[in-house]
């Protein structure tokens, strides 16, 4: 067993991990209740504080008490979304990876078919919308159980947490150089909170009647996560032509950017060997609550917004955030491509030419090429394309409130201007209208949380990224830097 002379916290220590443990999951409800289709994003008494109650804000959020965060069939419909994400992990041909070699010598064999996966969930979904037509069950049912599917996946990660860190304790250091389960220096401090959180065991596995022994890390950083999030929005794409008739060209952009990162990051699976997550990190609450809420339940937001307040952005907008993506794309792609072609086969055509240093440990340190312009330049292509899908939303903020009897509407649903009609319907009440009124900008707080917080999480790795390779590499990585 790896043994510290003196615990290494992150995060502000116990007493950070215990705020993010508990707080993370609430933000999520924040984000969730307070941009809402009953009174405004973000909801009008969250705008005078000072004279609202607790009352005023519960009924403009739609509270539903306690008992109202879940219910049975949210509960049995994520349970059968995972157990189908299982099933095609085990069903569909795979392409099987060795892993990188972990400290005691030893590599893991990697079963990677999530692109496989997201093309026949979405073949079934795409089938069930064409025969039911796009008012489907499908897309209802998700968003009138939002916040109990909300609910369900952060059991569902408390709980995951829990078991691998009582699993963890299965290894012993007579088996550490014979298996290839081993823990995670990072994890082993000996509070229990904080290795919960940051994940004792390097790669858990877990086994599944029916269906094996799954590597549980790798399969959550691509799914069920990842292809939740792009489920999530065109359940509120759907939902935006329910309420409307019509899909903005906001709502397309903002859908195709998301979809073109998910599926890159997809079809791209066995790159995550090569990623801080894989290699270092164990798998405790940190890693699953991301993957399997975080990242779904606040990388949606925007459309989520937009199913409610649709936004038309024209020619030269459209054309304005399609270029911020294309830019963000080629740089992310590129420097990813360029890192991992080296690693794998250095003497590889494409990479060939590169200048590297080599350290005393024997790796070799790319000086030129992308990695040579910046030492994390992916995370720069990274934070670009946060931009697109949060720019689709424009200055964000809206109140819904009665239909004013002088607005003027069409058989397509005009709305007057700076405003959009929501029609009659099980989710809303008849006769409402959705106007920027004294939210416009103050939506923007929730719209385009995800690029200031994502800008946060990337300076976060890459100051994680540098101390690693300090303390690995020394003296050569220092004159690394200088180069």
């Amino acid at each position: 067993m790896v043994k510290h002379k003196s615990p290494e916290y992150e995060f502000f220590g116990i007493p950070g991990v215990l705020v993010l443990s508990f707080f993370l999951p609430l933000l999520c409800y924040i984000l969730a209740f307070s941009c809402n289709d009953i009174s405004g994003c973000p909801a009008p008494s969250l705008l005078h504080p000072s004279t609202s109650t607790l009352d005023d804000i519960k009924k403009d959020v739609g509270w539903p008490g306690w008992s109202g965060l879940i219910n049975a069939k949210a509960a049995i419909a994520t349970l059968g979304y995972y157990a189908f994400s299982f099933f095609l992990w085990v069903a569909l041909p795979a392409e099987e990876v060795q892993g990188t070699v972990l400290r005691n010598g030893r590599k893991i064999k990697y079963r990677f078919n999530a692109f496989q996966s997201a093309i026949t969930t979405l073949a079934i979904a795409a089938a069930i919308t064409l025969i039911q037509g796009p008012n489907t069950r499908l897309w209802s049912f998700i968003w009138d159980n939002y916040i109990s599917l909300l609910t369900c996946n952060i059991i569902i990660s408390y709980a995951l947490a829990t078991l691998v860190y009582i699993q963890s304790y299965q290894i012993n250091s007579s088996s550490s150089t014979t298996s290839s389960r081993l823990l995670a220096p990072g994890g082993l401090t000996g509070n229990v909170l904080y290795d919960w959180f940051i994940g004792r065991e390097l790669n858990p596995p877990i086994s599944i009647p029916f269906i094996g022994t799954v590597d549980i890390k790798s399969f959550m950083e691509m799914r069920p996560g990842m292809l939740g999030w792009l489920i999530l929005d065109l359940a509120f794409l759907f939902r935006q032509y329910h309420n409307y008739g019509y899909i903005t060209d906001s709502m397309i952009i903002a859908t195709f950017s998301q979809a073109v990162y998910i599926f890159d990051a997809l079809y791209n699976e066995p790159a995550i060997l090569t990623t801080m997550d894989i290699i270092q990190d164990g798998f405790g609450f940190m890693l699953a609550f991301g993957d399997l809420v975080w990242v779904p339940f606040t990388y949606s937001l925007q459309t989520r917004y937009l199913a409610i307040h649709p936004v038309r952005l024209g020619v030269f907008g459209c054309a304005g955030i399609f270029a911020v993506q294309g830019i963000g794309y080629y740089i992310f792609r590129a420097s990813n491509n360029e890192k991992n072609r080296f690693r794998t086969n250095p003497e590889d055509p494409r990479v060939k030419h590169l200048k590297y240093i080599t350290t005393a440990s024997g790796s070799k340190l790319l000086v030129s090429g992308w990695w040579g312009t910046a030492r994390h330049i992916n995370y720069l292509g990274d934070w670009f394309m946060s931009w697109s899908y949060c720019l689709p939303t424009a200055f964000a903020g809206y109140v819904i409130q009665p239909t004013s009897p002088f607005s003027f509407h069409d058989v397509r649903g005009t709305a007057p201007e700076g405003g959009a009609f929501i029609r009659n319907d099980r989710s809303l009440r008849g006769g409402v209208e959705v106007v920027p009124g004294e939210a416009k900008g103050w939506g923007m707080l929730i719209t385009y949380f995800y690029m200031a917080y994502f800008a946060v999480l990337l300076v976060h790795r890459e100051l994680r990224d540098e101390e690693k390779c300090r303390k690995k590499y020394g003296q050569d990585w220092e004159e690394y830097c200088r180069r």
